[in-house]
């Protein structure tokens, strides 16, 4: 009997690592670390929650269906916002509006594969990613990047073939954290409109960024939308995860065959959402740019604690947006290694395993630390359990 589509991939990992919390207590002195899901634990803004609340109560259509591509005004707001972040010019034609950036994702790949295509995917992958795939009944070409976490794009060419139809990219990186160079991101984009392939650059965390120019100048090129999909979501940079707005931009061709299947699958994007995520971008830069400024003085202390681990021979392979990405010094496979941490560390993460192929030693060793929602004094807890083990 064939597998069906959703048995033929694992389970969801942050789900997964959850019930790992079943049957184990922890005291008020020594309460749980959580640095396993990549999402904000605090709501919206009170300006942002009071504004939604008032589009609720008075306008009739937060309640209705809306435009399947996601609504006219969202869609100029943020083509406009891209072309001033990237310095360039791109219509709201170029962008939809989708149920969360994971819809995007699935409804790209839909629309420009079939079943028994190959999509390249660097590894460590963004486990959202191979799930769909898998799901899709799309095959995956693991691209390893090694310690570097950077993805080679002469590596990349080798892997092409009849059946590729996209590269995926993710920058910042999740899981791995590492902001892809400008150069390297034009590389691959060079790469895949030579082959004529898709290039899926998924910039959830661009918010996070470090860098103050702009991450890539892709938006900038000739026709980029015939190779470009560019996918971003709301859910980070205005804490709206529970309302699911993310976003895609290509070309208006390619958006109408992502209309087939947003249209199947949800309808529309929900107009709660929608508002929120439009009243943020319109009234909410400067707090933006202090969420960003926090993380950024977060991703420094991580920086300064990292002696205190490498003294016990960790080492961190990537930092960036709301990761750190470590390599474990122990005998243990990480898989084993993150369950003990549980009970032995009152430390929940996730282990390099759920990132990489089931055959592939490198995950065995490393762990995903999600560190966004750890104030300072958090984070300096977390070292200090760390650097106290002893397997």
């Amino acid at each position: 009997m064939k597998l069906t589509r959703t048995a033929a991939t694992f389970a969801p990992p942050v789900m997964e690592a959850s019930r790992w919390l079943q049957g184990v207590s922890f005291t008020v002195d020594r309460p749980l670390i959580n640095v396993s899901q990549a999402a904000p634990v605090d709501p919206p803004p009170l300006a942002l929650r009071q504004a939604m609340a008032e589009f609720a109560l008075r306008d009739n259509s937060a309640h209705l269906y809306g435009p399947v591509l996601g609504n006219d005004d969202l869609r100029a707001e943020l083509a406009s916002q891209i072309s001033v972040h990237y310095a360039s010019d791109i219509s709201k034609n170029q962008v939809a509006i989708t149920s969360g950036c994971n819809q995007a994702f699935s409804a790209v790949i839909s629309a420009i594969s079939n079943q028994g295509d190959e999509v390249i995917l660097p590894t460590p992958w963004y486990f959202n990613h191979k799930m769909w795939l898998d799901m899709a009944g799309v095959g995956t070409v693991t691209l390893a990047t090694g310690d570097s976490l950077l993805p080679n794009p002469d590596k990349a060419r080798e892997l092409i073939t009849e059946k590729t139809r996209a590269i995926v990219l993710v920058t910042p990186n999740n899981p791995g954290g590492v902001e892809y160079p400008a150069d390297l991101v034009m590389d691959f984009f060079e790469l895949a409109r030579s082959a004529g392939i898709h290039l899926l650059v998924d910039e959830t965390y661009r918010d996070f960024d470090s860098r103050s120019v702009p991450p890539h100048d892709l938006f900038q090129q000739p026709s980029w939308d015939n190779t470009l999909v560019h996918l971003y979501s709301f859910s980070k940079a205005y804490r709206l995860t529970g309302h699911r707005v993310g976003a895609v931009a290509s070309a208006p061709a390619l958006l109408s065959e992502i209309e087939k299947f947003l249209d199947t699958i949800a309808i529309c994007p929900s107009q709660i959402g929608q508002f929120a995520a439009l009243w943020g971008m319109q009234n909410l830069p400067r707090w933006v740019s202090e969420e960003r400024n926090e993380i950024l003085d977060r991703r420094a202390l991580i920086l300064q604690q990292m002696p205190r681990l490498s003294a016990k021979g960790w080492r961190l392979l990537g930092l960036g947006a709301y990761f750190a990405y470590l390599e474990h010094p122990f005998d243990l496979s990480s898989d084993i290694l993150a369950k003990r941490l549980v009970v032995e560390a009152a430390v929940l993460l996730l282990p390099g395993t759920m990132f990489m192929p089931v055959d592939d030693p490198d995950g065995k060793r490393q762990l995903r630390i999600a560190f966004a929602n750890l104030d300072k004094e958090g984070i300096s807890r977390l070292f200090d359990r760390l650097e106290a083990l002893s397997f």
